[in-house]
């Protein structure tokens, strides 16, 4: 698409130069037509004629004749902001320019400030001008609206591809073998009540879900703390939510809980247990509670119990974290979590391979039992 782009503007460069403007406008238009879908779009921005212009001349080329007979003359018109105010373009870049991000070199900037603000703050200087128009010159400068973006990893061990490669052979070793492999770690706490939840749903207009204007933590409920085990072979969700803390006791329980109800009915033959988990937190390669707690969880189950550790820093390439909690979140966007009662279904229950949801809307977990303090 981007070759056919390159492509028609050089033909219509070589061509529009020639023509008065209602002819312009009328090639503009049977190009867009034969184009079909879209074809007012890539016209536009083929030439730099704005879509009002190239849709009046495809309206001129299905109606058979012109709309006009007026020609406008070379240079006639009404002349651009910019023109008129030869310093705003100065003065915008100047207000953006001590917040503006990325490399100077860069041809794509980006700045935090609303273009709104700008205008303000631009008219305030003597430059009127509307926020519409701001975003435009901001285009035009090379500015694009942008959020942060986590990049920045810190210190990275020379190593750490060689340990990645030894959890990926482990794993793909316990699956051939027929025997269990999953991932775990604890989801975000959730503050449970009537409160906001990030995300929107459908509701009927004017008719929004009303909650508190505070966040603050109802103390006779608390926060809910889900930890997940996620079955890489079976590619099946297990969560656990507590109310008191995130210890390595509570994870090792919710494991031992999947293994009684989930894991040895799938898994009747199995001998080993490879579990993959982050390298902080309640399942942490450093905690000796952790350690403790699955040496008891072997000694139950006769499981010989395997456990690699993610490198630090490494979180989000945890399986669990795109193949179970990025479900959890869609499941209850927009709706606040306000009661702990556990559902009345099983607690494994299969992870969608796109994204159907699943769970309680209205309890912080979408499947599984509030454990025993």
């Amino acid at each position: 698409m981007e070759i056919a782009e390159e492509v028609m503007a050089g033909r219509l460069a070589v061509v529009l130069p020639h023509l008065d403007e209602r002819q312009r406008r009328m090639l503009a238009g049977a190009e867009a037509r034969a184009l079909g879908r879209g074809g007012i779009a890539l016209v536009a921005r083929a030439t730099g004629m704005s879509r009002s212009t190239v849709q009046k001349g495809a309206a001129e080329v299905d109606a058979g004749v012109p709309v006009s007979s007026r020609v406008r003359r070379l240079g006639a018109g009404r002349k651009q902001l910019i023109d008129h105010d030869p310093g705003l373009l100065r003065a915008l870049d100047d207000l953006v320019e001590p917040t503006a991000g990325g490399d100077p070199a860069a041809p794509l900037r980006w700045t935090a400030k609303s273009v709104r603000a700008l205008a303000g703050e631009l008219t305030r200087l003597g430059h009127r001008v509307s926020p519409s128009k701001v975003g435009q010159l901001l285009a035009g400068l090379g500015y694009s609206f942008q959020a942060p973006t986590k990049q920045n990893e810190g210190a990275q061990y020379p190593d750490r591809d060689a340990q990645f490669r030894y959890v990926n052979q482990a794993a793909t070793a316990h699956l051939a073998a027929g025997q269990p492999v999953i991932s775990v770690d604890t989801k975000k706490k959730e503050v449970v009540g009537n409160l906001a939840n990030k995300g929107r749903e459908w509701q009927p207009k004017g008719e929004p879900v009303r909650v508190d204007v505070h966040d603050f933590p109802d103390p006779k409920v608390g926060k809910a703390i889900p930890y997940g085990v996620y079955d890489v072979g079976a590619n099946q969700g297990f969560v656990s939510v507590g109310a008191d803390a995130d210890t390595a006791a509570f994870a090792v329980a919710t494991i031992g809980r999947w293994w009684d109800t989930v894991g040895s009915l799938a898994y009747p033959q199995a001998s080993r247990l490879l579990i993959t988990a982050d390298a902080g937190g309640s399942n942490g390669y450093r905690s000796r509670l952790w350690k403790r707690e699955l040496g008891a969880l072997a000694a139950r189950t006769g499981l010989a119990v395997t456990v690699c550790h993610f490198p630090p820093g490494t979180s989000k390439w945890n399986r669990i974290e795109h193949r179970l909690f990025s479900h959890i979140s869609m499941n209850w966007r927009g709706r606040p979590l306000v009661s702990l009662d556990p559902p009345k279904r099983l607690c494994a229950l299969r992870c969608p391979r796109r994204s159907e949801a699943f769970g309680s809307r209205r309890a912080p977990h979408p499947e599984g039992a509030r454990p025993q303090r």
